[in-house]
């Protein structure tokens, strides 16, 4: 009999890696935690997308702003939410693999829904 521990694992980091949160969604659909990390990593998904198109829309917006302010702060303002996006991830990651859960406040009140 193999050990589930390893597998377990696998599945709740997958559950933070973007288009893969859908495979612990199909896989441990008997392991509670890992459906719980899976359906939060999607919502989170979800949520991250749509913050990216909207900072995108606002860039575009931005960058016509004179003597390249306007670029200037659109690539300010990328970098701070790729690198906010990449820390979140991170520490669902450590947490969930610690065994508790990363409460992120309107993605969590979302995710309960499903």
């Amino acid at each position: 009999m193999t050990d589930p521990a390893p597998n377990r694992a696998t599945m709740l980091v997958l559950a933070y890696l973007w288009p893969l949160a859908v495979v612990p969604l199909l896989v441990s659909r008997d392991d509670a935690e890992v459906h719980w990390h899976a359906k939060h990593g999607l919502v989170l998904m979800a949520a991250e997308l749509l913050a990216v198109l909207l900072l995108s829309i606002l860039a575009s917006l931005m960058t016509m702003m004179a003597f390249g302010v306007g670029l200037a702060l659109s690539v300010l303002l990328y970098i701070l939410l790729w690198a906010t996006i990449l820390i979140v991830h991170v520490l669902a990651i450590v947490k969930a693999l610690g065994g508790s859960r990363l409460e992120v406040p309107a993605v969590s009140r979302y995710a309960a829904r499903f």
